[in-house]
Parts: structure tokens; sequence; C-alpha cells
């Protein structure tokens, strides 16, 4: 797996990355770091990355384990310490899971095995923070 970022705005903090797939992303910092505030922050998208890994292991799971499943959105809270390296310290995965007749014990068992077996980012962040999994099933 590969990544480029380059610096893209000599009057502020802007970066372009470019990934191994060859899809942009755009960061940016905040106004008070120099930034001009135009695109999330690079820790915004590790907390990104980490919904969206979960959330494709539980679709991918549930739908294997032929779940009638409609919907999946996370939330994410984290909580970062206050000096520096400011990592995270504390995150909260809220899951909604919507869908028809879905089992409450076949949405945590997804749930289980994306956090302890195959959600890569959400497991390397937990090497520092503190992780709560919390859902909600939505009848569809």
């Amino acid at each position: 797996m590969e990544c480029s970022v380059k610096w893209v705005g000599t009057d502020g903090m802007s970066f372009l990355a470019e990934t191994g797939s060859g899809h942009l992303v755009t960061m940016d910092g905040a106004p008070e770091g120099g930034g001009r505030d135009l695109a999330p922050r690079p820790m915004e998208l590790m907390l990104a990355g980490a919904g969206g890994c979960t959330a494709y292991d539980v679709v991918l799971i549930l739908k294997r384990g032929r779940h009638d499943i409609r919907g999946c959105e996370v939330r994410l809270n984290a909580e970062r310490a206050d000096t520096d390296p400011k990592v995270f310290t504390r995150i909260v995965f809220h899951y909604t899971v919507s869908g028809r007749g879905l089992k409450p014990e076949a949405v945590e068992r997804a749930i289980h095995l994306s956090a302890e077996k195959y959600c890569s980012a959400s497991i390397m962040l937990g090497k520092t923070a503190e992780i709560r999994h919390e859902w909600t099933i939505v009848e569809a």
C-alpha cells in the first residue's frame, strides 16, 4: 500500500494525498495553525478511516450471514490527549444498523468480529485509545 502527500499551498497548510489506487484526498489545518479550513484535518481522516473500515466489515459479515441488512451508519466520538503527541485516548463507535428482522446477537457478533479480528484501523487505534462499541438496530 502506498500514498503520497504533497503540500499544495505555500500560503497555508493545505496538502493533497494521492492513494496507491489513484484517489485524491485534500487535507487542511485549522486557521489558528496556519490553515484555511478548506478540508478535513489529518486526524479527522484517521477517525473516518476507522469508521469506514468497521462499517465495511459489519455490512460484509451480515450480508455473508444472509441477514437482511439495509443500512449501516457509524458515528465516532473521540477524545485526544491534551499534550503532544495528541493521540486518541478514547473513541466511542456507535453503529446504527437497519434491516428486516436483524437479530441483536448477529449484529453484536459482526461488530465484535470487526473490533477484534478484521478492522485493522480500529485495532491499531486501540493501542492508544480506550474503545467502546454501542449499537442500535432499526427495523426497515
